[in-house]
């Protein structure tokens, strides 16, 4: 008997036959066809090479390097209470006893022809008698949650201590910005690399890797700002990922220096700016930001650094010549941009007594510059809004402070306490909105990495040098002629060669991953349609989705 076959109709959908896991192996094991194995990236490599440059400028410094150390690690001394070798009461409420070291550590400060060797074995364990001190955050001057962590790494060997304190806020750093990166979308991780990248040499740089409380005030300003952008505009758990990182960036400002708690504001309030939408959508998701901005003004209000906005800083503003307020004014309005380039070096390193040359300052505020006008080619009326509120803080905030003070702008308020502002300027600068895409030559980027690890080349060994042998000497050779060093068996010109090859690799690494070049292949104009816009969700916005930042 004939079997009849019978052909499916055209308009009846057409049943392919399941593929079974077992011959779906077969097939992907055929001759000739490998197993897909996961692509090493050459990006992975950028969390490592920036803890290894951040930790070179560790070592490039001895303890009590960095600005009013003697206060800052009294305050961590002391943060844990009364304790036997660490700290303890005195009679008076406002000194507390400390170890003599601690005192004695910064005894080059100012002398920038004395080298650490000055602090001879007060490390050594030799002298553990106490001192009594009233250089300290005993009163509640500072916020205390940074002193409260860093206590937590205090022991009876003070060097050890402060590398472990400046090793945890490079890790901390590394691995929040690493987080971040990991959750942004594409197209929002160039603001946050470049933002960080252009505004840290090389104070930013000595920063992060010191005990001072300004390491978290630099962190907060360059995260808090573009986790919050992409927590309005993704969803789901790159939302809540988003969120936890702003909230944490928040904090951890907010809980080092009450100026970086008002810079959280501003930050908070420049997001605002960008992301505001009259729906639902939008006014939920903005209960989270009110809630960290209400945060960093309680942390603000309860310090006593809040008291400047009323009666200024003590201790300035007592001598030199008498100002009229309009001349007071004018005098610091004026002078305000000579703080801007002090975070670029020009102002020195440590308690600014470490000069170095002007091809750090001139370098570094030229690629912060460049950056800053490049990113001018993707506008809006909201970025603008945003730019301009953080410019305007930029200026204002160290006008007023000197002006409570009666001092000149760099005596009250020195580089570093604008630096948070810097880094936030820069990143909203760079932040793409609409369909415009920022795109350098490859000669531009080139020049950009280039001149960067040059300037920072140049920098750490000009930090080194201060301090192994004193300014005085000049010699590109750190090995030669050294008075002081820490016991570890790498020398200060490893350190240096170190520190400058993986800073320079990882410009390069981030050059790459962030294509900030526009391809060969593609016409002049048309890299402004090559990436769409970033959708809530976090992915490519499609049809109706408008984008978050076009208007």
């Amino acid at each position: 008997m004939t079997e009849i076959k019978t052909r499916p109709h055209p308009s009846s959908p057409v049943r392919r036959p399941e593929v079974l896991p077992r011959r779906r192996l077969i097939r992907w094991l055929k001759p000739g066809r490998r197993p897909s194995r996961s692509k090493f990236k050459v990006i992975q490599l950028a969390p490592l090479l920036a803890v290894l440059a951040l930790a070179c400028w560790a070592f490039a410094s001895p303890v009590g390097s960095s600005p009013d150390d003697n206060f800052h690690l009294a305050s961590i001394w002391c943060a844990g209470g009364n304790k036997a070798h660490e700290c303890h009461t005195v009679a008076d409420e406002s000194r507390r006893a400390i170890p003599v070291a601690l005192g004695k550590s910064a005894c080059f400060a100012f002398k920038p022809n004395q080298s650490a060797a000055c602090q001879g074995t007060i490390f050594d364990g030799t002298q553990n008698r106490m001192v009594s001190t009233g250089t300290g955050n005993f009163t509640g001057t500072y916020p205390p949650l940074y002193y409260w962590t860093m206590n937590l790494f205090v022991s009876s060997n003070i060097e050890l201590s402060v590398l472990l304190m400046r090793i945890v806020n490079i890790l901390l750093f590394v691995g929040l910005a690493t987080v971040l990166y990991r959750l942004l979308p594409a197209n929002r991780r160039r603001p946050l690399v470049w933002g960080f990248a252009a505004s840290i040499v090389p104070l930013g740089l000595f920063l992060l890797a010191s005990d001072n409380p300004s390491s978290w005030a630099i962190i907060s300003a360059g995260t808090l700002w573009i986790s919050l952008v992409g927590y309005f505009e993704c969803s789901g758990v790159r939302k809540v990922g988003l969120g936890i990182i702003a909230a944490v960036s928040t904090i951890l400002g907010a809980g080092a220096r009450a100026d970086s708690a008002i810079y959280a504001m501003v930050a908070i309030g420049a997001v605002v700016l960008l992301t505001a939408r009259l729906n639902r959508r939008w006014i939920l998701s903005a209960l989270l930001p009110f809630a960290l901005a209400v945060t960093a003004a309680a942390f603000f209000l309860s310090t006593q650094q809040s008291l400047v906005a009323v009666s200024g800083l003590p201790g300035y503003g007592d001598s030199g010549p008498v100002h009229s307020g309009q001349e007071l004014f004018f005098k610091n309005f004026l002078a305000v941009p000579s703080l801007w380039t002090g975070v670029f070096g020009h102002a020195g390193l440590g308690w600014m007594d470490t000069q170095l040359p002007a091809l750090v300052w001139v370098g570094g505020f030229g690629c912060f510059a460049a950056l800053a006008f490049s990113g001018l080619v993707s506008q809006s009326t909201r970025k603008l809004l945003a730019v301009s509120t953080v410019l305007g803080a930029l200026l204002l905030f160290p006008t007023y402070v000197s002006m409570r003070t009666g001092s000149v702008s760099g005596m009250g308020v020195q580089p570093r306490y604008i630096l948070p502002l810097i880094i936030l300027l820069t990143g909203v600068l760079l932040l793409e909105v609409g369909k415009v895409r920022l795109r350098l030559s490859k000669a531009q980027v080139v020049a950009l990495v280039a001149t960067l690890s040059i300037a920072n080349a140049i920098a750490l060994q000009f930090d080194i040098r201060r301090y192994i042998t004193g300014a005085d000497v000049v010699s590109w050779n750190l090995n030669a002629a050294v008075e002081w060093w820490w016991s570890i068996p790498v020398s200060p010109m490893t350190v240096w060669a170190v520190g400058s090859l993986s800073f320079a690799g990882l410009l390069m690494i981030i050059a790459r991953a962030t294509t900030l070049t526009q391809p060969a292949d593609m016409p002049q104009g048309a890299a402004e349609l090559q990436e769409k816009p970033a959708s809530f969700d976090g992915s490519k916005a499609q049809g109706g989705n408008a984008p978050v930042l076009a208007t």
